[in-house]
């Protein structure tokens, strides 16, 4: 299986470096790529997760961003922090979601726990860390969720921007997403002094994706929409890129239903962004958590706590896949 891992990996890592970023044709924007474009958020750290081939099969979705990757206490990754990086349910999850003709992107980091790029105490080691979660299941795309004190620290941001800068190079055709927290006007000061930071140390992140929502929404698609316009500026006049290349470089992780402020997003609020996203060619468009795209008023973990259709989300980020 190793060895058949190795091999799928060099073929998928060739044929990643013609797509590493998404394409715009003559006659509009195109698809992003898998896994990053239209991959929404499973978490097995929560009790009772969905079957991923029954959401697959119930949606059409292909790909899930599993979460989340954290510190053991040293600078070695472990799913949650706790279970092991091969083996046991995140394991089997990845191979089911496999063998369906789908994919996974792992996310590294999130709100919670013991981050990485905190704990290593170098971008080497950090990226050392990274290489072999890339290494363990042959994924040819990251996600670096960047929150709490890894976010706010210039030391943990740089390590974190160092440490892309190196499995970049050390793996062509990586494809690589920076997950972050918003303002509804756009990224704060230090969502600015990363993407910034970014380009003074070469750092070439396919995806800058920002999460909007606990930011004070009322209007929830009109404030993402909002946020996501100061994102694409920002990418554009940091880096030079064209309005087309700035939103292909440009993502969107909503959350599903009541968020942890309060804020509501309805299916017709997501479909809003979806449609915005499609028009525009973002380079991603997903929400946490699939765990939650299930109606019901009790625990949040398990479901939306809003009136929808079950997978309501998961289909609409399905249709952004094409």
């Amino acid at each position: 299986m190793k060895k058949l891992r190795t091999t799928l990996l060099a073929t998928i890592t060739a044929a990643c470096a013609l797509v590493a970023t998404p394409a715009l044709s003559a006659a509009g924007p195109t698809a992003a790529p898998s896994p990053i474009g239209a991959s929404p958020y499973l978490y097995n750290g929560w009790a009772s997760p969905p079957n991923p081939v029954e959401v697959m099969n119930a949606t059409g979705i292909r790909d899930f961003t599993l979460a989340f990757v954290l510190s053991d206490g040293t600078c070695n990754p472990a799913w949650d922090g706790t279970r092991p990086l091969q083996g046991g349910v995140d394991a089997a999850t990845i191979d089911a979601i496999r063998a369906a003709g789908g994919d996974v992107i792992p996310s590294i980091g999130g709100y919670n726990g013991a981050k990485l790029g905190e704990v290593c105490p170098d971008a080497t080691s950090l990226a050392g860390a990274y290489q072999e979660v890339i290494d363990a299941y042959g994924f040819n795309s990251i996600d670096i969720d960047i929150e709490a004190t890894e976010f706010t620290d210039p030391a943990a941001q740089d390590r974190v921007l160092e440490a892309l800068r190196i499995v970049e190079a050390n793996n062509p055709g990586l494809r690589t997403v920076v997950t972050f927290p918003t303002l509804i006007s756009g990224p704060n000061q230090a969502g600015v002094r990363m993407i910034q930071r970014a380009a003074e140390l070469g750092t070439d992140v396919d995806v800058w994706t920002q999460m909007p929502f606990n930011f004070g929404g009322t209007d929830m698609a009109a404030d993402t929409i909002t946020a996501t316009e100061a994102l694409k500026d920002l990418l554009k006049s940091t880096f030079g890129y064209s309005d087309a290349e700035a939103y292909a470089r440009t993502g969107i992780s909503s959350m599903n239903g009541r968020t942890d402020t309060g804020e509501i997003v309805r299916p017709a609020d997501f479909q809003r962004m979806a449609d915005y996203a499609t028009a525009n060619g973002l380079g991603r468009f997903t929400f946490w958590s699939a765990n939650r795209d299930r109606p019901c008023s009790g625990d949040p973990s398990a479901c939306s706590g809003i009136d929808q259709q079950p997978w309501e989300f998961t289909r609409i980020v399905a249709a952004f896949a094409g």
